[in-house]
């Protein structure tokens, strides 16, 4: 995720805090509980992830979603839903904890049965008719309707756009649309079913597999090849044109624009395929099925790598102050993400310097190559305020922690230019060489899965061939700035 900048006649500035979700609310969800006692209470659940400890259930693990939305053309009514939800349990079950607190539950079925269903908390706490054993699979249906309007207090979720709707769900804000064990640590496949009025298209992540018209109304159906995280799920209605081109290998491109910008979004959305095959140099293949951007009618004030269709402000391509170098950069930003942090998603959200680190520092990388932007410049500025954005926000993989019953944005400068940093002092310690084989080997390694800060410690101490522990410890986790490897003279405000 990227912050759109505000406009400015000077150079943009190289970092960027997005606005991301700030707070929920608890449980805005009403359900009819089903009257029978339960077993035991319900009670709301996490995996214990100390940025969004609510977030997460534990006890079984998700293998696909399928999830049908009925949009009748108003974006601020709430969607008629279908979740479907294939799962494996990985320890015995008595209550099915589900992330869901922005909807209306009409009924829950687990394989085929009624339910009993409560709401508590952010969490849906289903109750089988049976308790579902350790290893038994269970698909779990939940009809509900999906709320295209924030509750107060709360963002995320679904994006209202001109003409429709977007999703916005990084980081905790996909159980705001569907019920989910939204947390990247528990990543699945989707397949999306959205049917909507004559005059409109809806697309979402993953590749088309159906189209079928009863009426007035049309559904589209589509499927990811590759597991995703919630918080990158993707499902855009609207008045808008598909435009196809081919990227590296015969690799499909896949833009959505709203019909009325197709002229003018042409020349930058014709840049993909060359941006595509420059981060295929630095990295290896692309690692999805598709790719492309979704330009939506939208302030969102930031830009989101949601898998295979990144999310984009009109804005972004239209305001003649921003200069080309910098939207191309944003632009590979976005889709350098699809490597880091989408193919290679982060084990826990303390592990979020690796998406935002690595997506910035190619962004960067890309202006310098490219733009004559240079990178030496960016990171030497970095450094300038590494020490003020540590004390504000925590050292890189260490994020300040909310205090006790808030939630707080983990999305800060720290992150972004402040863990490009971490990487160039990587590179400096290493050379390009080793350093070049780790990033390939990296997103290799852990392709279509997790991986966490002491994964990536490993891997390049054993690319490097040295014990580089002491190295990480100091630029992850100190208070203060390391010296800059070969530049003794940066001054990082000590």
């Amino acid at each position: 995720m990227l912050l759109t900048p505000g406009a400015t006649a000077s150079r943009p500035k190289a970092v960027r805090t997005p606005r991301i979700a700030a707070a929920l609310i608890a449980a805005t969800a009403s359900a009819a509980l089903v009257a029978a006692s339960a077993p035991s209470p319900a009670t709301p659940l996490g995996i214990g992830d100390p940025l969004f400890p609510h977030l997460g259930n534990p006890g079984y693990d998700v293998a696909s979603y399928d999830i049908a939305f009925t949009y009748r053309g108003d974006n601020r009514k709430p969607l008629d839903a279908i979740t479907k939800i294939d799962a494996r349990a990985t320890a015995p079950l008595e209550h099915v904890n589900l992330d869901f607190a922005h909807g209306t539950v009409g009924s829950v079925e687990v394989n085929g049965k009624r339910a009993r269903f409560d709401t508590t908390g952010e969490d849906l706490v289903v109750t089988p008719s049976a308790s579902i054993g350790r290893g038994e699979r269970m698909r779990i249906t939940v009809r509900h309707t999906s709320d295209p309007v924030p509750a107060e207090g709360t963002e995320g979720g679904w994006v209202r756009t001109g003409d429709g709707l977007a999703m916005a769900n990084q980081a905790d804000a996909a159980h705001l649309v569907f019920p989910c064990n939204d947390h990247p640590a528990d990543k699945a496949l989707f397949t999306f079913r959205v049917t909507a009025p004559k005059g409109l298209t809806a697309v979402a992540n993953g590749l088309p597999t159906a189209k079928t018209r009863s009426g007035t109304a049309t559904t589209w159906a589509y499927r990811t090849h590759h597991p995703m995280a919630t918080e990158l799920a993707q499902v855009s209605i609207g008045r808008s044109s598909v435009l196809h081109r081919k990227g590296p290998h015969g690799l499909l491109v896949r833009d959505v624009v709203p019909t009325k910008d197709r002229e003018v979004l042409e020349r930058w959305l014709k840049k993909t395929p060359g941006q595509i095959g420059w981060m295929e140099k630095k990295v290896g293949r692309y690692p999805f099925e598709a790719y492309g951007v979704l330009v939506a009618e939208a302030q969102t004030g930031f830009e989101l790598e949601t898998q295979t269709l990144s999310l984009f402000e009109r804005e972004l391509f239209t305001r003649p102050e921003y200069p080309e170098w910098y939207v191309d950069s944003i632009m590979v930003h976005e889709l350098a993400h699809q490597w880091f942090g989408d193919s290679v998603s982060p084990r826990s959200w303390s592990d979020l310097w690796l998406n935002e680190g690595h997506a910035t520092w190619y962004e960067a990388l890309y202006a310098d190559e490219q733009a004559k932007q240079p990178l030496k410049d960016r990171m030497r500025d970095a450094y300038r305020q590494s020490d003020s954005w540590r004390a504000t926000g925590g050292p890189p993989a260490r994020p300040k922690q909310p205090a006790p019953g808030q939630k707080i944005s983990i999305f800060r400068p720290v992150v972004y230019d402040g863990s490009a940093l971490v990487l160039y002092a990587l590179r400096q310690e290493i050379g390009h060489r080793a350093f070049d084989r780790l990033q390939r080997e990296w997103v290799r390694t852990h392709r279509d899965g997790n991986a966490a800060t002491a994964d990536f410690v490993r891997l390049a101490s054993r690319t490097a061939g040295r014990d580089l522990s002491g190295f990480f410890d100091a630029w992850l986790y100190g208070e203060k700035t390391p010296p800059m490897p070969g530049h003794p003279d940066w001054d990082s405000g000590k």
